[in-house]
């Protein structure tokens, strides 16, 4: 019997594919794409639904505020008031986006500022994700009350310079659509300001803008833009301090002009995670950051100005050896007795590298600089209950009793590379051994029923803060441990790690808290997830394999948002600027801190892995960028010194944009600084496949 409904539904299915080739065939007749056609449709929603702002100053009286009407047909924009500033706009298509461009002249001298609004046809603020690379992810929702979030205010605009891509995103998750505005002007030169809140009329001329988001009246989600720069409803210029807004005004002359470049492109994601694929990839193709070509030095040369930071640095801490590396100020490079296995401090890394490099140059004094340190910790190193010390303070006599699974897991690594190269010279450390395999008992009793770790922990296992963020960074000695020891039972608490990490963080997009001076999304939580799926991967075949590689490249976006791939300009005076740092390649630090730094350790190897495996070429080539970048710009050294006390201290809390941690300001550094992870940072980078040897070599 014939099921007269189905048959309907059958009839209905093949007369709309008919139908829908029927559409196909009569663009391809016209000469139509259907990207054409996405672009045009695209080119109307930005025509119907911007609007702009335009503010006009004199110096010493209130800004008076103009709205500026499109007219059809017309590419002047028009006002109810005779203005001293004519704006103009072209909206183009091209081939997979819209194309905006502004221009602003005066015709009489003036002060101004100009804001721009575009709402997202069709897209609902409260199921949307934002996006602003490197400071905004989802609605901060994991940040602080006193940092930038969706609970402080639902609308942002912050200066391009906070920014690892000067664009910002809107991504809805039910519509599975996403808009993303972009400045594609090469921006050059910037103006000083003499005061950060207010209207401010700047020094000189500035290409700085701004970029931001928020909910329109109606409940969607609208992107905004600004130039010269604004900060609105806070700015954001020290941690956890929220300031006044700002908005900058740039003098014209009358006949002056400037032209601004924007982007808007449009397309469909499954999930944040993959709107995050496609932007940053979008971003790649769109700023094609190249290698910084202007070095000097050769890697042995650079490792050779570093180790002047282990000679100089080397100080005892009680029964303790090792590097003074944390809390210095950048004018002294003082040594202070404080000690840190991991984290900041990474004594026992900078150890590894420091015996390594003078067995190879034979360079007896740096050699037993590196057992002296690693000789200490042999026998001192532990507290009673068979944890790393973590952080000893001689200065004023404490220890620091809150451990961390970052830091723990940190000082494992490095005591495994170090054992794994004695074993290979052919000598043996048996109570380094044992040591270690009592910590990793510690370390397992610590996981928990869903397989991640604590974040913070006391030395009977009592729970300080058992958030799971820093989970992905105790994968590494696992998986080394596995190696080292041959015992699996490393390998499979490794394996429940992976499969917290795959549920709760990366499907989520939710990289979190690795870092111990933050609570809020940062770089290292994703780097330390791509990570911890290398590790794997190194150890794992088949299907296993390429599960890890799949999560691996999706992570490896997400980490790759907070890298610049462009250069922030400086005003003149400001030292970054005058001694020619180049920003593209550092990445921003986390949703709280706003500064850029040279955190990349084995991460370099991790992106041309992901490039042989996948072939997505980026990843590679970005991986030149950075490596190019970091390795020698502000390393200090004779006649190089990037105002830093003594040679080989690389700077680590580099302020770039608006921000300061109270002192100096953007173009400078903090007076404080840590240099023992730098420099361990920079060795790693410069120490190729240093993890893939470890993990592959036969024993």
């Amino acid at each position: 019997m014939i099921n007269t409904h189905m048959l309907g539904n059958t009839l209905l299915i093949a007369r709309r594919q008919i139908n829908f080739k029927a559409s196909w065939l009569m663009l391809l007749l016209l000469g139509i794409s259907v990207t054409q056609l996405a672009a045009q449709n695209l080119q109307r929603e930005l025509a119907e639904n911007l609007t702009y702002k335009l503010l006009l100053k004199q110096p010493g009286n209130p800004a008076q505020a103009y709205d500026l009407k499109a007219v059809q047909g017309q590419e002047q924009l028009q006002a109810a008031n005779k203005l001293t500033v004519s704006v103009s706009q072209n909206i183009k298509q091209e081939a997979d986006h819209v194309a905006l461009t502004i221009t602003i002249e005066a015709l009489q001298d003036a002060y101004f500022s100009l804001q721009g609004q575009f709402v997202a046809p069709g897209i609902t603020y409260d199921t949307s994700y934002l996006y602003l690379p490197g400071f905004w992810y989802r609605k901060n929702l994991r940040s602080p009350d006193k940092a930038p979030s969706a609970r402080v205010s639902k609308n942002w605009i912050v200066r391009e310079d906070r920014l690892s891509s000067p664009l910002v995103g809107v991504f809805d998750k039910q519509q599975k659509q996403s808009y993303s505005l972009a400045r594609m002007d090469k921006l050059e030169r910037e103006a000083l300001a003499p005061i950060s809140h207010g209207e401010v009329v700047l020094s000189g001329h500035s290409d700085l803008g701004a970029v931001g988001f928020g909910e329109a009246a109606n409940g969607g989600a609208y992107l905004s833009f600004a130039y010269p720069y604004q900060e609105a409803p806070h700015s954001y210029y020290r941690k956890l301090t929220l300031g006044d807004p700002v908005t900058s005004f740039l003098l014209l002359k009358r006949g002056e002009k400037v032209t601004l470049h924007y982007r808007l492109m449009k397309f469909a994601a499954t999930d944040y995670a993959d709107y995050m694929k496609q932007i940053w990839t979008r971003s790649y193709d769109m700023y094609q950051p190249k290698p910084v070509t202007d070095n000097q030095l050769t890697d042995e040369e650079i490792k050779r100005i570093l180790t002047k930071f282990y000679t100089q640095s080397y100080v005892e801490a009680g029964n303790l050896k090792g590097f003074s590396g944390i809390h210095l100020q950048t004018h002294l490079c003082e040594k202070l007795k404080i000690l840190e296995v991991g984290f900041i401090g990474r004594v026992l890394l900078n150890a590894f590298n420091a015996l390594e490099f003078a067995d190879q140059h034979k360079d007896a004094e740096l050699r037993q600089i590196a057992l002296n340190v690693l000789g200490s910790y042999e026998q001192h190193g532990f507290s009673d209950t068979g944890f790393f010390r973590e952080v000893v303070n001689m200065e004023n006599n404490t220890e620091e009793t809150t451990y961390s699974i970052r830091r723990q897991s940190e000082g494992i690594y490095a005591a495994l590379l170090y054992l794994d190269y004695e074993k290979r010279n052919g000598r043996k450390h048996p109570q380094w051994e044992k040591n270690i395999q009592r910590l990793l008992t510690n370390v397992l009793k610590l996981q928990q029923k869903d397989g991640h770790y604590p974040r913070k922990f006391k030395g009977d296992l009592h729970l300080v803060d058992p958030t799971g963020g820093s989970s992905p960074s105790a994968v590494l000695p696992l998986v080394m441990a596995y190696k080292y020891f041959g015992d699996a039972k490393y390998l499979n608490s490794a394996r429940k790690v992976i499969d917290y990490q795959e549920k709760e963080i990366i499907s989520k997009s939710d990289y979190f808290s690795s870092t111990l001076d933050a609570d809020c999304e940062d770089k290292e939580a994703s780097l330390y997830a791509a990570t911890a799926l290398y590790y794997m991967a190194m150890v794992t075949k088949g299907k296993e394999r390429e599960r890890y590689k799949r999560l691996a490249q999706q992570a490896a976006y997400f980490t790759l948002s907070w890298y610049y791939t462009w250069d922030v300009p400086f005003a003149q005076g400001q030292m970054l600027g005058d001694v020619g740092l180049k920003s593209r390649g550092w990445g921003n630090v986390s949703v709280e801190n706003n500064h850029i730094d040279v955190f990349i350790f084995e991460f370099d190897e991790v992106l041309k892995w992901l490039a042989q495996e996948t072939g997505e070429k980026r990843f590679a080539a970005f991986a030149d960028v950075i490596r190019s970048s970091m390795r020698e710009q502000l390393l200090p050294y004779p006649g190089h010194m990037a105002d830093i006390a003594k040679e080989g201290y690389y700077p680590e809390v580099v302020q770039h944009t608006q921000w300061d941690y109270g002192h100096f300001g953007k173009g400078f550094y903090n007076l404080h600084f840590a240099p023992g992870w730098t420099v361990a940072s920079i060795w790693e980078l410069l120490t190729d496949n240093r993890a893939k040897d470890y993990l592959t070599r036969k024993r």
